[in-house]
């Protein structure tokens, strides 16, 4: 067997996510993925882009006429606020994405790296941080939102509580990541890699991560899910950060001034609509992550 030979399974697996992503002929088509992808980047911009446009702040309370139907001037209408629904629904989308973004990116990039280094390493750091993990996922992280949102009686920072959903949700990322780099680690080609002289450091990074790259991406979407299903449990509540535009403060001020029950429909029926189909969304990015690495491994 030669060097080329043995070179081969770490060119593969540095083989650019994107590409894997977007291989759409033939057999390699994924309609899952590309429908979730496609309309996940519609969220994206009505999230990010479109509130750059708004005339005035959505969140600000009585800017506008109160509870005015769906018109030319106000698409969806107003609140009993005086805010524009249309408005206030973009910031909402994209304040919900960026805590559902933020929380999921340092969970995966944690758990993998976490996941790798107690998968690859073994020994004493796998027990140790082993017990630490498990003691994390046994802990249930609702009832601790709830107690932490209610102590500080909805005043808490969003950014405490994007730590709070981080520190409970990198765990379960970590724990699988390990079980895929126990069988990783046995490859010839890790053996190649530790014989060249590379450090532990740099094996994970370059050997073994790349493998990791669609899993990861899974998780990523899965997390986005997770992390914006919390928040906006806790919103409709009435124990998050009710001053933070998002889909479930927008839900919880619509059902505290009653707008099913006066007509508004306008109001409350867009948030939930477009909650519900993010959901859909992110569940299709996920599946089609998932149906993606697993055609690899096929």
């Amino acid at each position: 067997m030669n060097s080329e030979t043995l070179a081969t399974p770490t060119r593969s697996s540095a083989e650019s996510l994107l590409a894997r992503v977007w291989r759409l002929r033939g057999r390699h088509a994924n309609p899952q993925l590309v429908a979730g992808l496609s309309i996940l980047a519609l969220f994206l911009v009505i999230g990010f882009v479109l509130p750059r446009f708004a005339p005035v702040d959505p969140a600000v309370w009585n800017r506008l006429p109160r509870d005015l139907p769906p018109s030319a001037a106000h698409p969806l209408g107003t609140t009993s606020l005086g805010q524009s629904v249309f408005w206030l629904l973009a910031a909402s989308i994209g304040n919900s994405l960026l805590i559902g973004l933020g929380v999921a990116v340092v969970t995966t990039i944690i758990g993998v790296f976490m996941g790798a280094l107690i998968g690859f390493v073994g020994g004493i750091t796998d027990k140790v941080l082993g017990v630490l993990i498990d003691a994390l996922i046994a802990i249930p992280t609702l009832p601790i939102l709830i107690l932490f949102a209610a102590v500080f009686k909805g005043a808490a920072s969003v950014t405490a509580l994007v730590i709070i959903l981080i520190a409970f949700n990198w765990p379960w990322p970590a724990r699988q990541v390990r079980a895929m780099v126990l069988s990783l680690r046995e490859r010839q080609f890790i053996d190649v890699a530790r014989f060249s002289g590379q450090g532990t450091a740099k094996i994970i990074v370059r050997e073994i991560v790349p493998h990791l790259l669609p899993w990861a991406a899974a998780n990523l979407t899965n997390t986005v899910l997770v992390a914006i299903s919390l928040e906006t449990g806790l919103a409709v509540i009435g124990v998050s950060n009710l001053n933070y535009p998002t889909l479930g403060t927008m839900i919880y001020w619509a059902l505290q001034y009653q707008a099913m029950f006066l007509g508004l429909w306008w109001w409350i029926v867009p948030p939930a609509l477009a909650t519900i189909v993010l959901f859909i969304t992110l569940f299709l990015c996920s599946s089609g992550f998932s149906r993606t690495q697993g055609g690899q491994h096929a």
